[in-house]
């Protein structure tokens, strides 16, 4: 399989603190992977060094072939727009825009054309069920309607992954779950590659994969395989529990 993003021999250090420990890391196109580990663990700074919103300080990333230490401050800008998509926790949608013109706005930034970006547009809001939205602003819709917005954001540019950073954490359990089977259901639909950081196992069970951290270590990683979501979940509680730590 083609590797996505690979990590070599990373190391993070704030001070005298080195958060992460010499990480090495494949994850191949289209894998739908969670990064699990208690408090302090290390999974935050991981994605942001994977991401290039932190810098490294020592050890070398590749996204899709291309080492980020070779880019300076401006290539790099353009190519976390050209290349990756980012879902947080608070949405981060503009109060002024629609929800079609904030999720159209990267493209528009780009120039793009009004015809091709109303044919991005139309699968994406129908396949995360939103479409009958799109002339509403932030304020007037629901915090899971806020999230998929913010989703379909991230996928439009059709990035080489998408970095979701704890996307359920402000959810009501009923708009997560909604949310996490439209995630898996883009993952295998348009073979999106989706990194997600969180700290609930119901979360991670929607993934194909989990790597646990711990003390800026990998200590562990689960696949889902060819069981069901209900035995990933309960294998994942497991491991949690064994490892250890207070998640949140």
């Amino acid at each position: 399989m083609n590797a996505m993003i690979r990590a070599s021999q990373v190391t993070k250090t704030y001070g005298k603190t080195q958060v992460l420990k010499s990480i090495d890391l494949t994850i191949n196109a289209g894998e739908f992977t969670a990064i699990m580990g208690p408090s302090g663990s290390g999974k935050s700074t991981l994605m942001n060094v994977l991401s290039t919103i932190d810098r490294l300080s020592g050890g070398e990333v590749w996204l899709d072939g291309q080492s980020l230490l070779d880019l300076d401050k401006k290539a790099l800008r353009k190519f976390r727009q050209d290349r990756m998509g980012f879902i947080f926790q608070d949405y981060n949608l503009l109060d002024t825009l629609t929800v079609k013109e904030n999720i159209l706005l990267p493209l528009s930034l780009r120039g793009m054309k009004t015809q091709e970006m109303e044919d991005r547009l139309k699968p994406l809001v129908q396949s995360l069920h939103i479409e009958k939205i799109l002339d509403q602003y932030p304020s007037e819709i629901s915090g899971g309607q806020k999230q998929r917005t913010a989703s379909a954001r991230a996928l439009i540019t059709k990035p080489a992954v998408v970095f979701a950073d704890e996307p359920t954490g402000a959810l009501d359990s009923r708009s997560a779950t909604e949310l996490l089977e439209e995630l898996s259901q883009l993952n295998k639909a348009f073979g999106a590659t989706i990194l997600m950081v969180t700290h609930d196992p119901y979360a991670a069970s929607y993934c194909r994969r989990v790597i646990f951290l711990r003390d800026g270590s990998i200590v562990n990683e689960l696949y889902a395989g060819e069981q069901s979501r209900k035995m990933f979940f309960d294998r994942i509680l497991e491991t949690q529990s064994l490892l250890g730590g207070a998640y949140r």
